[in-house]
């Protein structure tokens, strides 16, 4: 493994909670302009983003937290990206990486695919390509391979951010559909208030456990009393 992860001060910034689907996004980029860029199309985007600028918070942040994808600079000062990747999937730590290279060095994109890279992009790039990517991305994760999600009789298409209802078009709010893209990329699966509450805020918010009830609530309330199961203690479940 390259490098020494050293835990310093952690610099997190957020994207917009409106819109889109709920994809949490560690962006690791120490060029400003770039990274203002980035941020602020990713929030448009209505992904929920922490933005770290040093390979070395990059590497707590990334070990500490949850996230579905990273996008990671490879030219970072002192402890570079390939040696943050190392140590993200050396600390096991699996979730997809699309990393930044300069335009035409394809001996970079070789070395980080080698360390356990997703994707690769090359800079300057185009901000929808890079929203497409993460897509993606999070649907290969997920194990699912096309931008529409169904269960049961509703489905939500995640590119257009549309909801139906047994074919029925449904009105969410920005963070009911954050919630409902979760439950559908986990059927079956236990997603605890913690789980929730981490991918619907960013690390300088704070949300209460009744506001995720209540968000719960407003989707059975839109999608049908038991389209979403409680698990007393637990957490909630799509069964």
């Amino acid at each position: 493994m390259r490098g020494d992860c050293k835990l310093g001060l952690v610099v997190a910034r957020h994207g917009s909670t409106d819109g889109g689907s709920v994809i949490r996004v560690l962006l690791v980029e120490d060029d400003k302009a770039i990274a203002g860029r980035l941020l602020d199309g990713l929030a448009e985007a209505g992904f929920v983003t922490d933005h770290i600028e040093n390979g070395e918070d990059a590497c707590a942040m990334g070990r500490d937290h949850h996230y579905d994808v990273a996008i990671l600079d490879l030219g970072l000062p002192g402890l570079g990206g390939l040696g943050v990747l190392e140590y993200w999937r050396g600390s096991g730590r699996n979730f997809p990486v699309l990393i930044l290279t300069a335009q035409g060095s394809w001996s970079e994109k070789v070395k980080g695919l080698n360390a356990g890279a997703d994707d690769y992009i090359g800079k300057p790039f185009h901000m929808l390509e890079i929203i497409a990517r993460i897509h993606a991305l999070v649907r290969r994760s997920a194990g699912v391979s096309h931008p529409v999600l169904t269960h049961k009789d509703v489905t939500l298409d995640t590119i257009a951010g549309r909801v139906y209802v047994a074919g029925h078009p449904v009105s969410l709010t920005a963070h009911e559909l954050r919630m409902l893209s979760y439950f559908l990329l986990r059927p079956g699966r236990l997603v605890s208030q913690r789980d929730l509450a981490q991918h619907l805020y960013t690390l300088d918010a704070e949300a209460e456990s009744n506001t995720i009830e209540v968000y719960v609530a407003r989707l059975r309330k839109k999608l049908g009393k038991d389209f979403i199961t409680t698990l007393r203690g637990l957490g909630y479940r799509l069964d």
